[in-house]
C-alpha cells in the first residue's frame, strides 16, 4: 500500500512540473518523472497481488513488463531531446512560451 502512495506522490510531482515549467527540458524531465511514477505503481500493485494470492498476475513476470516500459521511456526521451535540439538550432529558444507558432 505504501508503494502505491509513493508512486502517486511521484506522479503528482511530475504533473506539477509539467504544469509549472516553461523550459522544454524541464517539461521533458517532468514527463520522465510521471512515467517513473506509473512504473512504480505497476510494480507495487503486482507485488501486492503476488503476496496476497501467491500467483503472479496473468502468469507473466511484471519485471519484464517494467523493463520493456523503461526501454520505451528511454526511446521517448531520446526522441524528445532530438526534437529539442532541432528546435533550439532553428529558433534559438528553448522556452515554451516563446514558441508560439509551428512552421514547416
Amino acid at each position: 500500500m505504501i508503494g502505491v502512495l509513493v508512486s502517486v506522490a511521484v506522479f503528482c510531482i511530475g504533473v506539477y512540473g509539467v504544469l509549472t515549467r516553461r523550459d522544454i527540458v524541464g517539461v521533458l524531465a517532468s514527463i520522465e518523472v510521471m512515467l517513473a511514477g506509473s512504473m512504480l505503481a505497476l510494480v507495487a500493485m503486482a507485488s501486492g497481488a503476488d503476496s496476497v494470492t501467491g500467483v503472479r498476475p496473468l502468469g507473466q513476470s511484471i519485471e519484464a513488463v517494467v523493463l520493456l516500459l523503461m526501454v520505451i521511456d528511454a526511446a521517448e526521451a531520446a526522441v524528445g531531446l532530438a526534437l529539442l535540439v532541432s528546435v533550439a538550432r532553428r529558433r534559438g529558444v528553448t522556452r515554451i512560451d516563446e514558441l508560439q507558432e509551428v512552421k514547416g
